[in-house]
């Protein structure tokens, strides 16, 4: 094991863009490295809560995400720290193309920017179906685009043969970049695709487990894995001053007190149907003081006995409406702790279920509001300000966040907003009633810790 002040051994996966095969490529290294009996951390670049489910599978650990506009370049690194505390070797997972990051504000959130705040060296993934010696102008573009991001090697993916291969060879190394490895087309390795990206893994099960033991077979038969590990090694240290992030102390019980109040218990919607979440916020939840449970709407038919608050974040409620709605008891519960003016935290998928009705179908009815799905793709990072005193934040209270749905809820605001959207577009969102803060932002806690702080002492009082 490496300590983070000697620098953790790191790579960035990346690619020219989406669809070449970055996941494929991530996922299967984890699962090989983890195969030798490395210990590796596993992380992704961006808002993304699918591909660290399979990473997680992958690794044994859980995944993790370094997002530079929802949480700020600064705590690229902390949290990067955090996560790969104790591991032999961190991956990390790019998103979309590797200079491609927030729309309209330069290199702010992409992979590239990410690579150079670890100070990591880049492989490039590269989609070479239909091409032979124009991969050469390819990595020589992505090499000398910016000379602080240094692409340390190249895997070539969905290579037809060994003569595609070895025409690819000669262009790449005529670049003098090394190719670290060469992949087949292969159907095992393939993760079934619907409206919002991969289908995750707590819906897939064993389906999943086989598909990353394919990703692993694969990568480990096409792949350096020994130049791979060494070129995570020549990684160095960490900018200085980096120090991995904490949610802060876990409060700890003191007999000697003579009235203590048990810690309050917060419970966290689960399951297939509720699948997007960061694992900051339960690690922040829990250092705030609370006893966080899981549940799972699709099968739980009431809420934790003794439940003082409720989060629920996103996933595809919409893919599982009927069984959520046939859910009568539990619909029951979270509408009775809502009416009670407890604190609920819901996001995207969590909104949908507090809806009147989700595609026609009943949900819990704590919202005077319908929600539908739609054609349109609602994509993109946002940055919002909160219009009313909430659970989770004061009036006034600025943060960032990001917007991923195909449904529409209406009015898409209550009479107390829960967010103002400054960028891109100006408009209100969400709703704030009672103890509820409802909306289809998702933010990431970490980049304001006093959320879940707040959060919990409602918790306390409500």
């Amino acid at each position: 094991m490496t300590s983070p002040d000697s620098g953790v051994p790191r790579l960035v996966i990346a690619a020219p863009s989406s669809g070449s095969g970055k996941t494929t490529v991530a996922t299967g290294l984890m699962a090989a490295l983890t195969g030798r009996g490395l210990a590796v951390s596993p992380h992704k670049v961006g808002p993304d809560y699918i591909d660290p489910g399979y990473h997680a599978l992958a690794t044994g650990r859980v995944g993790r995400n370094l997002d530079a506009y929802l949480c700020g370049p600064e705590l690229v690194g902390p949290l990067f720290l955090h996560g790969a505390r104790g591991c032999d070797i961190a991956v990390v997972e790019g998103v979309m193309g590797l200079y491609d990051g927030a729309a309209g504000e330069g290199e702010l959130a992409s992979t590239a920017q990410v690579a150079k705040l670890l100070r990591a060296p880049v492989v490039l993934v590269v989609d070479a179906s239909s091409q032979s010696r124009s991969v050469a102008a390819l990595v020589h573009g992505f090499v000398s685009w910016d000379p602080e991001v240094r692409i340390g090697g190249v895997i070539l993916n969905k290579v037809a043969s060994e003569r595609h291969e070895g025409l690819l060879r000669e262009a790449v190394d005529s670049v003098g970049v090394p190719v670290l490895g060469v992949l087949r087309r292969a159907a095992r390795v393939d993760v079934p695709s619907r409206h919002l990206g991969l289908v995750p893994v707590a819906e897939r099960g064993a389906e999943a487990v086989d598909a990353v033991a394919a990703m692993g077979a694969q990568v480990a038969a096409g792949c350096d894995l020994e130049a791979l590990v060494g070129l995570a090694r020549a990684a160095g240290p960490l900018p200085g001053g980096s120090a991995p992030w904490t949610p802060g102390p876990v409060p700890t019980h003191h007999p000697s007190r003579s009235v203590e109040k048990s810690p309050p218990r917060v419970a966290v919607a689960g399951g297939p149907a509720f699948t997007f979440s960061y694992a900051e916020h339960t690690e922040l939840l829990a250092a705030a003081g609370a006893e966080v449970v899981t549940f799972d709407p699709l099968r739980d038919e009431e809420l934790p006995e003794g439940t003082a608050g409720l989060v629920i974040g996103g996933g595809f409620p919409e893919v599982y409406a009927s069984e959520l709605s046939a859910n009568e008891g539990l619909r029951k519960s979270v509408a009775e702790l809502a009416l009670s003016g407890a604190p609920v935290a819901a996001e995207c998928a969590g909104l949908l279920y507090l809806c009147r009705e989700l595609d026609g179908l009943p949900m819990c009815g704590v919202l005077d509001a319908s929600a539908r799905m739609s054609e349109r793709l609602t994509l993109g990072y946002r940055d919002a300000v909160a219009v009313s005193d909430s659970a989770l934040a004061g009036a006034g209270t600025r943060m960032r966040g990001h917007e991923f749905h195909r449904t529409v809820v209406e009015p898409g605001a209550g009479a107390a907003p829960a967010w103002g959207m400054r960028a891109p577009e100006r408009r209100v969102e969400g709703f704030v009633e009672r103890g509820v803060h409802a909306s289809y932002l998702h933010t990431h806690w970490a980049a304001e810790p006093g959320v879940a702080r707040r959060f919990v002492e409602r918790c306390r009082t409500s």
